[in-house]
C-alpha cells in the first residue's frame, strides 16, 4: 500500500500490465494490447508542451499512484441510487459498482439489442467477429490515453441496436465507485452499434463514494448507420477527488444523426476529447456542451468534426460559466476535405467569468479545403450584463437570483435539443445548486 501512494502512474502503467493480462480470460486482444502500451509508453504522458494539452496540467494526475484492481465489495444501497436518478421512472438505468456490472441495481427492459458488460462480451467467442470489426477502429492511435485505454480496458458495455429497432427509453449508465481505500484507476471501454434505422439515447455520469482519488479514463466509439440515430448525453457531476479523461469517437454513415452534449459541473480535473467521422452525404451532427465550475476545477473541452463528404452539417454550441478560481479550455476544430462541398458548419463558444481568479483559454479552428460551404466560428468571453442585472434587481428580485436568471438564459440555448425532460430540469437544478440560490427555472 506504501509503495502505490510513493510510485508514480507512468511506473505503475508499465509494472502492472503482465498482472493485468493475466487477470483476463480472454486472449485475443493481448498482442493488440501490447502494441498500445508501447505505443503508450513511446510518447509518456502529454505535457503543456504538448499544443493540445498546453493549457492543461497533468501533473496533478499523473504525479498520484493509483490500484489498478479495484475492491469489488460494496454496499450500494438502492436508496443511494435513486438520489442519483433523473427521476426516471421511463428510464432504464444500467449500473456499474466498482466496474463490475451490478444486475441488482439496475433496471433493463429493453428487448430485441444486444447489451453485454465489455468484459462478458470480450469473453464471448459469438463477439470476436464484432470486435474484429470495430473494436478501436476509429479511436486515435496517436493518443496517450485511447492506447492506454486499449492496454487496460475491462469495464464499461456493448451495445448493438440492430436494423429499424428504436428504443424508446433512454438508457442511464451509472459508474459508481465505493469502499476504495486507494487512490482507484478505471479504464472504462463503451462500444454502441446502431443499426440502419434505428435510434437510441445513452445518459453517462461517474460518481466517486469515496474521499480517495479516481482516474478514470473512458474511451467510447459510436458507430451510427444510415438514417439511424444516436444521442449520447454525459452527465459531468462527480466529487472533487475525481478525475476523467474523456475519448468519444463518433463515425457517421449517410443520412444519419448523432448528437454528444456534455454537461460539466463536477470533477477536479476534467478533459473532454470528442471526434466526429462523417463518412457519408447528408449527416447532421451536434455537440453541445454546458460547463459551470468554481473553486480551483478544470473543464477542459477538445473537439473535432471530420467533414469527408458533400451535403453535411455541423453545430457546435459550446456555454462555459466559470467562479472561484476554476479554469475552462475550448479547442474546437472543423476539417472539410477538398470533396466535402455543400458543408454547413457552425462553431460557437461563449463564456462568462464571475470571477477575477476564473480564466477560460479558447481556440475556435477552421481548416477548409472545399470552395462551396458555409462555415462560421467564434467566441466571447465577458461578465454579465450590467444592465440587464440592474433591471431585474430594481424588481425586487435578489442579486443572486438575478444572476442565476441571467446565466440560465445564457446557457439554456446549448440545451434545445435535449427531448428528455427530467435531463433538462436536473441541468437546471445543478446550475442553480452551483450558483447557490433556491429558484426553479
Amino acid at each position: 500500500m506504501a509503495e502505490i501512494s510513493v510510485m508514480a502512474l507512468y511506473e505503475q502503467i508499465t509494472e502492472n500490465h503482465s498482472k493485468f493480462l493475466e487477470t483476463l480470460s480472454h486472449k485475443f486482444l493481448d498482442e493488440d494490447r501490447k502494441a498500445a502500451l508501447q505505443r503508450f509508453e513511446s510518447v509518456g504522458f502529454p505535457t503543456k508542451k504538448d499544443e493540445e494539452y498546453k493549457y492543461t496540467n497533468l501533473r496533478e494526475i499523473t504525479e498520484k499512484g493509483y490500484n489498478f484492481f479495484p475492491k469489488e465489495g460494496h454496499n450500494i444501497t438502492k436508496e443511494q441510487l435513486e438520489q442519483l436518478h433523473l427521476g426516471e421512472e421511463n428510464f432504464d438505468w444500467i449500473t456499474f459498482v466498482n466496474g463490475k456490472l451490478r444486475k441488482e441495481l439496475s433496471n433493463v427492459s429493453i428487448e430485441n439489442v444486444e447489451f453485454l458488460s465489455f468484459n462478458y462480451a470480450l469473453n464471448d467467442d459469438n463477439h470476436k467477429d464484432v470486435f474484429d470489426k470495430y473494436f478501436n477502429t476509429i479511436a486515435s492511435k496517436d493518443s496517450a490515453f485511447t492506447n492506454l485505454n486499449q492496454a487496460y480496458c475491462k469495464y464499461g458495455f456493448f451495445l448493438k441496436v440492430p436494423k429499424n429497432v428504436v428504443i424508446e427509453k433512454p438508457i442511464h449508465v451509472f459508474y459508481i465507485s465505493q469502499n476504495q481505500e486507494e487512490n482507484t484507476f478505471y479504464n472504462t471501454r463503451n462500444l454502441l452499434i446502431v443499426e440502419e434505422g434505428a435510434k437510441v439515447e445513452i445518459i453517462e455520469s461517474h460518481h466517486n463514494f469515496d474521499s480517495t482519488y479516481v482516474l478514470t479514463n473512458s474511451v467510447t466509439e459510436i458507430f451510427t448507420y444510415p438514417n439511424a440515430k444516436a444521442d449520447w448525453h454525459k452527465l459531468q457531476n462527480d466529487n472533487d477527488t475525481s478525475y476523467l479523461i474523456d475519448s468519444t469517437f463518433a463515425k457517421q454513415e449517410k443520412d444519419s444523426l448523432t448528437t454528444v452534449n456534455t454537461f460539466s459541473f463536477g470533477g477536479k480535473l476534467v478533459r473532454n476529447n470528442l471526434d466526429f467521422i462523417q463518412n457519408g452525404s447528408n449527416i447532421n451532427s451536434f455537440m453541445n456542451g454546458i460547463t459551470i465550475i468554481g473553486k480551483d476545477q478544470l473543464v477542459d473541452h477538445h473537439t473535432a468534426v471530420h467533414h469527408n463528404q458533400p451535403n453535411c452539417e455541423s453545430y457546435q454550441n459550446y456555454k462555459g460559466i466559470y467562479s472561484g478560481n476554476s479554469h475552462g479550455v475550448f479547442n474546437g476544430k472543423v476539417f472539410v476535405d477538398k470533396i466535402a462541398q455543400k458543408t454547413n458548419a457552425y462553431q460557437q463558444n461563449n463564456n462568462v467569468l464571475l470571477s477575477e481568479g476564473a480564466t477560460i483559454d479558447t481556440k475556435p479552428q477552421l481548416e477548409i479545403f472545399a470552395d462551396d460551404v458555409k462555415c462560421s466560428h467564434g467566441c466571447t468571453v465577458g461578465q454579465l450584463n450590467e444592465d440587464a442585472l440592474f433591471y431585474l434587481r430594481a424588481r425586487g428580485i435578489s442579486k443572486k437570483e438575478a444572476q442565476a436568471l441571467l446565466l440560465y438564459a445564457f446557457a439554456n440555448d446549448a440545451m434545445q435539443n435535449i427531448d428528455i425532460e427530467p435531463l433538462k430540469e436536473k441541468i437546471s437544478k445543478l446550475l442553480a445548486e452551483k450558483l447557490e440560490v433556491d429558484i426553479e427555472f
